[in-house]
């Protein structure tokens, strides 16, 4: 489970667990410092996938179901022992979604609450009209990133750095424009769904993911671009509505 997980602050006595997903060619360490930023009774563990970190010398993911297959393997005892909720950005609202999909329909399990952020909805028409940022060169590639921020201009302009995370940025990407979800009959999930997003980043269908739950569905919006959330403020406000969330479903849950 270490090999999959990032944990820095454990709690085994935690009521909860927040399970955080990694935006495109992004790793865990973001996510696991939020346990100093949290309750004593959310235990944080962050998702960190093949090609990445220690797992460097793995093979990138070539689907979003070898992805789903992997965590739901390893992290299955976990979320069976107690609830779960599930955050993920961009890249990781999609893998969060698809992990919580697979768990609901083949093991009756479901997260407590879903945290979603900087995408739009997996069966949104906006997606399929969307560019395949996957095939662009890496000269207009880089161009685009430009465009996103969060990534310094200084690391963007270092042929080095930049082939160190390009790679498994492109193959994150390859995964999701890849993956296909239609509209539901019915919503899928019964569990609260936040979404949050940056005022400054391009628009998202956000009200689109409320056809995939029954339960609760808010949506926040903080400023910023697709990368809001690196911003110290909007990070302690992120953690904020977390922590509402989840401990108005764990009265519920109980």
């Amino acid at each position: 489970m270490d090999k999959l997980l990032t944990c820095f602050y454990k709690r085994p006595n935690a009521v909860t667990r927040l399970i955080c997903f990694p935006w495109a060619g992004g790793g865990s360490l973001f996510y696991a410092q939020w346990g100093r930023l949290l309750d004593e009774s959310i235990e944080v563990c962050s998702i960190r996938l093949p090609g990445r970190e220690s797992r460097f010398s793995e093979p990138f993911a070539q689907s979003m179901d070898q992805i789903v297959d992997e965590i739901t393997a390893v992290l299955l005892p976990q979320l069976q022992e107690k609830s779960f909720s599930f955050f993920g950005h961009s890249f990781g609202s999609l893998t969060s979604f698809a992990t919580a999909l697979r768990l609901k329909e083949k093991y009756g399990l479901e997260p407590v609450h879903m945290f979603v952020s900087g995408a739009s909805a997996p069966h949104s028409k906006s997606r399929s009209t969307s560019t395949k940022r996957s095939e662009l060169s890496d000269e207009e590639f880089l161009k685009w990133m430009s465009t996103t921020g969060g990534t310094p201009a200084e690391i963007l302009e270092n042929k080095e750095a930049v082939q160190l995370f390009l790679p498994s940025l492109k193959a994150d990407l390859r995964v999701v424009e890849n993956y296909v979800y239609d509209k539901p009959a019915s919503p899928p999930l019964s569990c609260g769904l936040t979404c949050f997003d940056g005022t400054e980043d391009i628009p998202h269908d956000l009200h689109a993911w409320k056809e995939l739950t029954s339960g609760d569905f808010n949506i926040h919006m903080l400023p910023g671009g697709h990368f809001y959330l690196k911003d110290p403020n909007n990070e302690k406000s992120l953690v904020t509505h977390i922590t509402k969330y989840l401990e108005a479903a764990e009265v519920d849950y109980f």
